[in-house]
């Protein structure tokens, strides 16, 4: 059962760069009790100090994609790029200093049997990434997975190091558009691969939606059910706003942050996607 939302003012231990613009955030987070797999947190755009500041307002979603114990401290990492004015302030939080965390949200991915042998395909583009580690450690438990992490050069990728670190039986494979590391091309060849010599897998994905639609159109193409996580921008992560509405399949809308961020491939009215 995942944990409950907890509302605190965490304290940055790291806030660092890990090439290009990609940066790994490390809250001490007093009271958190960990979350499951494909749950997000909503973050304030940057540190909260003693001068008070209303611009940019409102909090930036972000995918949980770590916790830890760390002498005692509960530590939450957060994977993130610079793309905007509440990332880049998020990226001038120092040690010492203040971001508010609102989270564990939302509903998490569904994880094979432990001890089924069922294997699991997970595609992450992008900062989709951040979405899938902690999926991989517990899917490992259940049957073989295969990590597939694409991005448009070797620059852009992100947490490599971290999913191979986690062994068999998690294997690693890159794709980036450019060539610079891996197979070249999109990480959808990848997972054309992977289908083929997976039989009886489940597919998870997270990354920009044209990807996610093409890995459900493979999925679906070789009767293999697949999960996204969708990453529409949302205000408040609790279904207030109804800002982050998505066409559903049977009808009507899903709130990514009540229904989701987690959905089945074959729920979503892709074509209703931007």
């Amino acid at each position: 059962m995942a944990a409950a939302p907890l509302r605190v003012d965490a304290e940055v231990v790291r806030n660092a760069k890990e090439g290009g613009v990609n940066h790994r955030l490390v809250l001490a987070c007093d009271g958190f009790e960990g979350f499951a797999p494909g749950q997000f947190a909503m973050l304030s755009a940057g540190a909260r100090t003693s001068a008070r500041r209303s611009d940019p307002l409102l909090p930036r979603p972000m995918a949980l994609y770590r916790a830890r114990t760390v002498a005692g401290r509960a530590e939450l990492e957060i994977l993130y790029k610079v793309h905007g004015r509440g990332t880049a302030l998020l990226a001038e939080a120092l040690p010492g200093q203040r971001v508010r965390v609102v989270g564990p949200l939302g509903t998490p991915f569904p994880i094979p049997k432990e001890g089924g042998g069922t294997p699991s395909i997970l595609v992450g583009g992008g900062t989709g990434t951040a979405s899938l580690f902690e999926l991989a450690r517990r899917a490992s438990r259940s049957g073989p997975v295969a990590v597939l992490l694409g991005a448009r050069s070797s620059a852009d990728l992100m947490a490599v190091d971290d999913f191979e670190a986690l062994g068999e039986p998690v294997e690693v494979a890159v794709a980036t558009e450019d060539g610079s590391r891996g197979t070249a091309g999109r990480v959808t060849r990848l997972l054309e691969a992977a289908l083929e010599a997976r039989p009886g897998a489940r597919v998870y994905a997270c990354g920009p939606t044209p990807m996610m639609r093409a890995c459900a159109e493979l999925a679906e193409a070789s009767g293999t059910r697949c999960w996204v996580s969708l990453e529409n921008t949302m205000a408040c992560g609790f279904g207030v706003c109804l800002g982050c509405a998505v066409p559903l399949e049977e009808g009507g809308f899903g709130l990514v942050c009540r229904r989701g961020p987690i959905f089945e491939s074959t729920e979503v009215t892709w074509s209703g996607l931007p």
